[in-house]
């Protein structure tokens, strides 16, 4: 038995001893991440064909409260939308609930990395339209994978994770049992 505990002993000591000294690197990872959240306006208000900015209709004004319910356990730590009656209608009640001013951005002349660079390491939400919300994803995302989206679903939530610069994202749709 002696015999067995001196050869595994030794066979131990031997391969610690041929075992190769591998360099140690540290990589300091940023373990922060960003979140948006990108979502459309809620229904607008139809009466007026020619009407380029309506306000939000009743169904419109019941999902705005809608999307504050469903974003309510975000953290939203800052809010944009475009500078428009019906985006600003639909980031109201989650500016009111959050206590954040929004900030209105223009998304022809967005900055995609000075957004990013701004929001480091918070969740964000941004209000834009049926063509500017999946554009700015696009940008996010670094590559073209959604198109406009259908001029009736007002209920897309686009959450885009970016983890050590390296973008997720996902798309959920919410039914809202809103009145008309």
């Amino acid at each position: 038995m002696k015999f067995l505990k001196l050869m595994l002993l030794t066979g131990f000591i031997f391969l610690q001893s041929c075992k190769e000294e591998q360099p140690v690197t540290i990589i300091k990872a940023d373990s922060g991440i960003t979140t948006f959240y990108l979502i459309r306006h809620a229904e607008k208000d139809r009466t007026n064909p020619d009407d380029v900015d309506p306000e939000l209709n009743q169904k419109g004004l019941g999902r705005a409260m809608h999307w504050a319910e469903v974003l309510k356990d975000a953290n939203i730590d800052a809010i944009y939308s475009t500078d428009y009656f019906r985006t600003s209608m639909t980031a109201a009640p989650i500016s009111v609930k959050n206590n954040i001013d929004v900030q209105y951005y223009d998304p022809r002349t967005l900055n995609i990395d000075q957004l990013k660079t701004d929001n480091l390491n918070k969740n964000i939400l941004i209000v834009g339209h049926s063509n500017t919300t999946p554009q700015m994803v696009n940008m996010l995302l670094g590559e073209e994978k959604y198109e406009a989206l259908d001029d009736s679903e007002n209920g897309a939530l686009f959450i885009v994770k970016i983890v050590n610069n390296v973008a997720t994202d996902s798309k959920l749709t919410f039914n809202c049992n809103c009145p008309d």
